[in-house]
């Protein structure tokens, strides 16, 4: 009769970098097959606190306050009629999130995705609304010369 194995059941091995160890160290995952629930995503790299985790609520995140102030009073500069300044202001806004997920190494929940699709989207929305807000009739503060002769092609038969 053979001596029975003192260590116990095998211990699954880790066979892939997806796998990432439970509370007591055992892999959760043994396969490349995504699971068919997920039970929980990663944070964003930069997705820490901005402040000490002892400072107040609104301390902490501060990054998102400052665009979401920037973004709230340019909307009621708009709502009050002042419509190029109120959307220059929000694409300013939107291009600070950009440099701030850019610079600093914790920015709280301005982090939603990788740091680079954050940045990305960030400065290509600002851009795009601080170039139309300067393009707005009437009396734009930016003239783009083939703009008029693109609509012209696309209207002309």
């Amino acid at each position: 009769m053979p001596a029975e194995d003192t260590r116990g059941p095998a211990e699954p091995t880790v066979r892939d970098a997806i796998s990432a160890p439970d509370a007591e160290g055992r892999p959760r995952r043994v396969t490349r097959r995504f699971p068919l629930f997920t039970r929980d995503t990663a944070r964003p790299e930069g997705g820490g606190r901005a402040a000490p985790g002892d400072a107040p609520a609104p301390a902490r995140q501060w990054p998102l306050l400052v665009v979401l102030s920037a973004v709230a009073l340019g909307l009621l500069l708009t709502a009050l009629g002042v419509f190029r300044y109120g959307t220059l202001l929000i694409g300013a806004g939107l291009l600070a999130g950009a440099v701030m997920r850019w610079m600093l190494p914790g920015v709280g929940m301005l982090a939603v995705r990788s740091r680079f699709t954050d940045i990305v989207t960030y400065g290509v929305l600002g851009l795009a609304i601080v170039l139309l807000a300067m393009m707005a009739q009437p009396d734009p503060w930016l003239q783009i010369p083939f703009l008029k002769d693109t609509l012209h092609f696309t209207l002309d038969k």
